[in-house]
Parts: structure tokens; sequence; C-alpha cells
């Protein structure tokens, strides 16, 4: 068989090639090995058990845990910051990644850009301080069954401890009060094809459900003050224990 020109074999993939395949550019900032905060994005379409449509932007959460437990473990890493822009998605999927970021040892703050909706608020409320930028929305509503639904009261029961848990997680882990959540979850007239309130910026921060309103700047400067700070608690404890 003929050997094909020279033009139509493949040619080897060079590093830059892939920059511009991949991220449309050719400079791409690096990440410095000597870096002592890990980023984590939180976007799109959170994943849970069952798997999205391909068109769809996802977060899967199979990929986002281990990068958790991972960060735990790495003891060149300080501190996370945590990127949101997602419109949510599976409620236990969501709730297992707060529960893991509220439960790490490290410090972390977490930063709203673009929106923060549905089971991305208790991802959102999870870190040690949250950020929120101005023009960010937080849409908090009640929770939804998708697929085949029994129509039981058992069906209500379940549906209404599942909300508890996000309701109690949101609470606890923000200054806003159960009833005011609550109130914001389930009122009418402030979505037009739901029930539920979107939360803008501000509004958020007078709610209590995020700390501050700023932008990555803010939140690189608290993250690094709430490393400093973790740093001398724990030459505090070292020198007490000698």
């Amino acid at each position: 068989m003929p050997n094909a020109p020279a033009e139509m074999q493949p040619q080897p993939t060079t590093p830059l090639i892939e920059k511009i395949q991949q991220l449309g550019q050719t400079n791409v900032p690096q990440m410095s090995q000597d870096s002592r905060i890990h980023c984590l994005s939180i976007v799109g379409q959170i994943e849970g058990h069952m798997q999205l449509p391909p068109q769809n932007k996802t977060t899967k959460y199979e990929h986002v845990i281990p990068q958790i437990v991972a960060i735990e473990q790495n003891p060149n890493i300080e501190g996370l910051l945590i990127i949101l822009n997602t419109v949510g998605g599976d409620v236990e999927a969501g709730l297992a990644i707060s529960e893991m970021l509220a439960s790490l040892s490290k410090p972390t703050v977490s930063i709203v850009l673009g929106g923060g909706h549905s089971i991305g608020v208790p991802i959102a409320v999870s870190t040690d301080y949250s950020f929120i930028a101005e023009t960010a929305t937080m849409t908090i509503h009640p929770i939804r069954l998708t697929g085949l639904v029994i129509g039981v009261p058992q069906t209500f029961e379940y549906l209404d401890k599942m909300q508890e848990r996000v309701v109690n997680f949101v609470t606890k882990h923000s200054r806003v009060p159960a009833e005011r959540f609550k109130e914001l979850m389930f009122a009418v007239g402030n979505l037009t094809r739901d029930i539920g309130t979107n939360v803008v910026g501000t509004d958020a921060v007078e709610y209590g459900l995020i700390d501050e309103v700023g932008g990555v700047g803010q939140a690189m400067r608290k993250l690094n003050e709430l490393i400093e700070q973790s740093k001398g608690q724990f030459l505090n404890q070292e020198g007490m224990i000698q």
C-alpha cells in the first residue's frame, strides 16, 4: 500500500498546539509549584448518580470528592479557594461535597461568580468565609423530584426530610435564620415559573447567607489571612503542648 503524502500524515502534537486547542490561546498563566492555595471550580450542573447528556456542562462529584481528600492530605496545600458558577443539580451529591468542604481542617473560602443556585447554596456556605460578586445570584427554592413519582404520603415525607437536611446545613454554616431561609424558599411571585427567591449579591449578604460582597482579589486576601491565623493557632498549640 503506498505511503500517504507527508502533508496528510498526522503531525506530532506540541505543547503549544495543545494550549491553542484546549484554551484558545498560547499564553496561559501557570500555577506556581510553590503556591500554597488550591483552586477548585464548581461549574455547570452538579452531576450525581445519573449521567447527564454530553452537551451539559457538569461537575462530577466522583471527580471532586477525591480532589478534596487529596487537598486534605497534601501538606503543601495550606488553603482552598472554591469558585462557584453552578445552576445546582443532584441534591445528595451537592450535600456530599458540602459536608466534605465543611469538614476540611485547612482554611477555605468560597466565591460565587455568576450564580450559585439551588444545591449550590450549601456548597457556597460550607467554607470558613464566603464571597459573592455584586452581580451574582443565588436561587433558593424547594427540592424537586424528577422521573417517576409515586403519589403516596411517604413520597412527601421523604421529600420533606431531604429538604430539612438542606435547610439545617445552610442555617448551621451561615448567619441566616431557619425561618427566614424557609420564607425565601417558599416565596410566591418572585420567580415567574417556580416557587422561591432569586437573591442578588448584596441581598445575599443582607440575609446572612454570604459573608461579604467581593471578587477574586478580596477572596484571596481573606484566604491568606485565614492561613496565617491557622498557622498562629498551630504554633500556640505546639507551645502549650511543649
